[in-house]
């Protein structure tokens, strides 16, 4: 059976650009498994994010994915995007992943300061979540865009363009 994406919606979803004292940007490889395989072959890395809860506000859904996904309790927002931000699913995606009930993800994206120690972070899961990454590193922000799965790379352009410029490393 066939699915017509557009009798599906979106996914509401956040993202998080977490930048530490030295203006980098956390990435996170993506897990083998449920999550990484759909994306095709490859070894993509992306910054944090995830669903928003009924009843959760955009905000406190970066904060709790952020931490979910990542350990990172000792972060700030310092900044958000204006408007959301979507992408659509690969056709051979659409109808398998987040129950066959999305399209894709809209997205609210926010700008976060990282002020704790890199040991806060841990990328294995403590609440039962699956694990969402293997591996993780500080990256400049011009090397996100070749980083993501290509259909996610429209949706990255538009946060680079919008939270980029304020990502700087913090005088010490």
């Amino acid at each position: 059976m066939t699915i017509d994406p557009s009798s599906l919606g979106y996914r509401p979803c956040v993202g998080v650009m977490l930048v530490n004292a030295d203006g980098l940007v956390w990435i996170g490889r993506r897990a083998e498994g449920r999550y990484r395989q759909p994306e095709g072959p490859g070894s993509w890395w992306q910054m944090p994010q995830g669903g928003i809860d009924a009843g959760e506000s955009p905000e406190a859904a970066a904060l709790r994915e952020l931490r979910e996904e990542t350990g990172i309790r000792s972060a700030t927002i310092i900044a958000e995007m204006a408007g959301w931000q979507q992408y659509d699913l690969p056709e051979p995606l659409v109808g398998k992943v987040w129950g066959g009930r999305y399209r894709g993800q809209r997205q609210k994206w926010f700008l976060a300061r990282f002020h704790g120690a890199d040991s806060e972070i841990r990328i294995t899961p403590e609440d039962g979540h699956e694990i969402e990454f293997d591996a993780w590193r500080w990256a400049p922000v011009t090397d996100l865009l070749e980083l993501i799965v290509p259909f996610k790379r429209d949706v990255y352009r538009a946060v680079i363009a919008d939270l980029g410029p304020l990502v700087k490393p913090v005088a010490r």
